[in-house]
């Protein structure tokens, strides 16, 4: 980011948007103290929060991260949202006042305060992500895309208790979102911000007004940059349409020549699933070559340990997920929990709902390169393979950097391509679309959709309306505390 100029007034709530890449999250970064000194990079200008150097003002700002896991540090939910308080010295009678209040503000209050926090799903880790920065009172609140995991409940719970507390204390707020429409009814000011080409005098600040305004002006700018502009058109990939026979991937071919459209290629007999305990029982599905199946719900229902047992890295309850015979690596071996590593290759693939616990290599490049290499391609192949994708996804301009040092969304999109180069003909997905803009939430739909096409069978796990409508999916919905 480069002349980067704007002042926020005490009270102001700010939409910060841009195409993805274009900084936000540094912005957001900067405005937390968090950045980094001089030896991490190069700064010019000054950042300041009421009047203080923004590395200096502890305490004032309070930072909602895309990804909650970077923000969670210990063990117990009461421990973790009380720990900002803890830093800042607040009396231990006023911390638990504190805690309860922003738990239930974020739709918490029923855990037990004792609770682990490696037992809550995605959606409430990001939900006592933000208890633990309401609970510090702020007086400037950063929210990095924090409703981008969640169901739409939950959506509405973390909309509602932001407008609640910025409400009812004047706070300051910052939010970046791709999703505009979720933030409209709380922002009074859009700042874009933008790439300007090397040497070129513009500042990072393309457009800076009341919404309307910057909405009328900039429409179809934020639109090509990637926005979710209200009212804006879904394509339509279903199977058979113009715009999906139009897709291809280049250098990418399931192995599907032993399946039949008809007959299942992966089914769940009488399965019962769970981490110990059965979180849904009795389930009888059949998932067909060429399909896209949708996995829906709210958080906690099961569908990510569900989508796990049937990539086969987790092991039933009770009953049996089985892959078609002619596809098993023996005629006698068709549970994929029973299979090594490297059977699993080609044959199912999983991209995990966070993205860095399948990261494998140093490089973003040879991230991608890894299942085609483990497939027997040769290092030029596997590269062909690895370049096409990250085109694809956006992702060329970070070939040689490491996978942990991109943000959230370019994460996501990096463990889809990986996973995507091995070409599976099971394809499992938690969360494909996790913080992506339109434009690149519409090559990974396209992605999907060409998968498909070439007959694979894609499980996905998601809360993405828009995605399941573009792809026409078959739903299979989940309920908490209940069978599939």
């Amino acid at each position: 980011m480069r002349a980067v100029d704007f002042t926020i007034q005490p009270g102001e709530r700010v939409l910060l948007l841009g195409a993805s890449g274009a900084g936000k999250s540094t912005m957001m970064a900067g405005l937390a103290g968090v950045l980094g000194g001089d030896e991490e990079g190069e700064q010019e200008g000054s950042l300041t929060i009421d009047g203080v150097d923004a590395r200096e003002a502890r305490g004032r700002v309070g930072l909602v991260l895309q990804d909650p896991d970077s923000q969670i540090i210990l063990e117990r939910l009461g421990d973790d949202a009380a720990f900002g308080c803890e830093n800042l010295n607040v009396p231990r009678e006023e911390i638990w006042q504190r805690v309860r209040e922003s738990l239930n503000l974020v739709g918490l209050g029923d855990l037990d305060l004792n609770r682990s926090t490696r037992h809550l799903s995605g959606g409430q880790r990001q939900r006592l992500a933000l208890a633990g920065v309401l609970a510090m009172k702020p007086g400037l609140l950063l929210l990095d895309e924090p409703t981008a995991n969640l169901d739409p409940e939950g959506v509405v719970e973390v909309h509602d208790a932001v407008k609640k507390v910025v409400e009812s204390t004047g706070q300051t707020m910052v939010v970046v979102e791709h999703h505009i429409d979720v933030w409209l009814d709380m922002v009074d000011r859009v700042i874009v911000l933008g790439r300007p080409e090397p040497g070129s005098p513009a500042g990072a600040v393309i457009a800076d007004g009341k919404p309307d305004e910057v909405f009328a002006a900039m429409g179809d700018v934020l639109a090509s940059g990637g926005a979710w502009v209200p009212g804006r058109t879904i394509p339509d990939y279903r199977p058979g349409s113009a715009a999906s026979q139009a897709v291809r991937v280049r250098n990418v071919t399931a192995d599907t020549s032993q399946t039949d459209e008809h007959t299942p290629v992966l089914s769940c007999r009488n399965l019962s699933f769970g981490r110990g305990s059965a979180l849904g029982t009795g389930i009888n599905l059949d998932f067909y070559p060429g399909e896209v199946t949708a996995l829906m719900g709210p958080n906690g229902a099961g569908k990510s340990t569900f989508a796990l047992t049937l990539a086969g890295l987790l092991p039933p309850v009770d009953g049996q997920v089985l892959i078609a015979e002619n596809l098993a690596p023996r005629a006698d071996r068709r549970e994929p929990i029973t299979w090594k590593s490297r059977e699993l290759l080609g044959r199912i693939g999983m991209v995990f709902q966070e993205p860095e616990h399948q990261f494998a290599a140093n490089f973003v490049r040879d991230e991608v390169a890894v299942g085609p290499k483990s497939m027997g391609k040769t290092q030029e192949e596997a590269y062909a393979i690895a370049d096409s994708m990250l085109e694809r996804m956006n992702l060329t301009r970070f070939a040689q950097a490491n996978p942990y040092t991109l943000s959230g969304g370019e994460k996501r999109r990096l463990s889809v391509a990986s996973m995507l180069a091995a070409a599976p003909q099971v394809l499992v997905m938690d969360e494909p679309t996790f913080g992506q803009d339109f434009t690149t939430w519409t090559e990974m739909v396209k992605l999907i959709a060409a998968i498909r096409d070439q007959g694979s069978c894609v499980i996905m796990v998601t809360h993405d309306e828009a995605l399941v409508n573009a792809l026409s999916a078959r739903r299979v919905m989940f309920q908490e505390g209940s069978r599939a």
